[in-house]
């Protein structure tokens, strides 16, 4: 991320603006690339029990939510704009979102890992029926309809690593960031799927009310993201 010199808030935001975020990692790499832009969060969501939080600058607030509700959010207006992973919007579909800018944070990949003594190559070849647990359907779908691949999806929501090891799949599709987790498992990551980081999206409606206040805002990010 460079550092560039940008407008200041008190130029950039004329109107009231809301900002969804997800706590966690996107929460942590969004706060310094907000504070490129002058903008400082007042409060640790990992440590309050708030869920709204004002921000150094009185027209903005965030609001902290599951990833996976930060495009909903967006979408039905509760937010102008949000930060997601690519994995979150591919499930999402991106209905009624405007998704300007990739912010280049949150790093990750979302794989196919199976156990070190699964020979999950021959399996593919040999046209096996797999049991693959995730809770990225449509991207699992999509990945194992393009190859062939007869798969019967097992729908999870955490703890991936556990369904493999106690017989409940032959596989996994999940973000992979370091490894470690997988490894800690004794599970290997056998495909790649997609290169994942996470994009500001906008409320579509908003940007056309708010424009005044949101456009200044998305080419300062813009400018810092490149």
């Amino acid at each position: 991320m460079k550092t560039q010199t940008v407008a200041q808030p008190s130029q950039i935001i004329s109107a009231p603006l809301t900002l969804a975020l997800s706590k966690g990692r996107i929460f942590d790499e969004t706060k310094p690339f907000l504070a490129e832009v002058g903008i400082a969060v007042d409060g640790d969501p990992e440590t309050s029990r708030r869920l709204i939080l004002p921000t150094t600058q009185p027209n903005l607030r965030v609001i902290v939510v599951r990833a996976t509700d930060v495009p909903t959010y967006v979408q039905y207006g509760a937010a102008d704009f949000g930060v997601a992973g690519a994995d979150v919007l591919l499930e999402h579909g991106g209905e009624g979102l405007y998704q300007p800018i990739d912010l280049k944070i949150a790093n990750c990949r979302i794989s196919v890992a199976a156990p070190e003594d699964f020979d999950y190559a021959n399996a593919v070849r040999q046209g096996a029926r797999l049991r693959v647990a995730t809770k990225y359907l449509q991207t699992a779908r999509e990945h194992f309809a393009a190859k062939g691949v007869h798969v019967d999806l097992i729908k999870l929501y955490g703890s991936m690593e556990l369904a493999p090891l106690v017989g409940l799949a032959d596989a996994i599709v999940d973000l992979v960031s370091s490894g470690s987790t997988l490894r800690a498992n004794r599970l290997v990551e056998v495909e790649q799927i997609k290169s994942i980081s996470s994009r500001l999206i906008v409320n579509q409606a908003a940007l056309k009310l708010k424009r005044a206040a949101l456009q200044p805002l998305l080419d300062a990010f813009e400018r810092v993201a490149n």
